[in-house]
């Protein structure tokens, strides 16, 4: 049985990776590489993640780092993690 660490985290990364193949460009690419963690609250349901960016970068020729920010809320819209998992956008070679 997976760990509850495992679980959310896995929620986490599914919804940025949602945010991500909808809003990165066709001709761009991107990869995780890092993320942060708050442990705001104890969970005693279960989660639901949502992923979100304030406005669009630029998707220049350059490679980025964007951070992206995703919250955990359980059934009772209790926030119990926020986390920011850092991707890295190309563009395709």
């Amino acid at each position: 049985m997976a760990s509850t660490f495992s679980m959310w985290r896995k929620l986490a990364e599914i919804a940025m990776g949602m945010l991500a193949e909808a809003t990165v460009p066709a001709g761009h690419q991107w990869i995780p590489r890092s993320m942060t963690v708050d442990y705001l609250a104890k969970a005693t349901t279960g989660l639901r993640a949502t992923a979100h960016l304030d406005t669009l970068p630029d998707f220049g020729v350059e490679p980025f780092d964007l951070p992206v920010p995703v919250d955990l809320h359980d059934r009772d819209d209790v926030a119990v993690v926020r986390a920011v998992i850092t991707i890295r956008v190309s563009p395709k070679r």
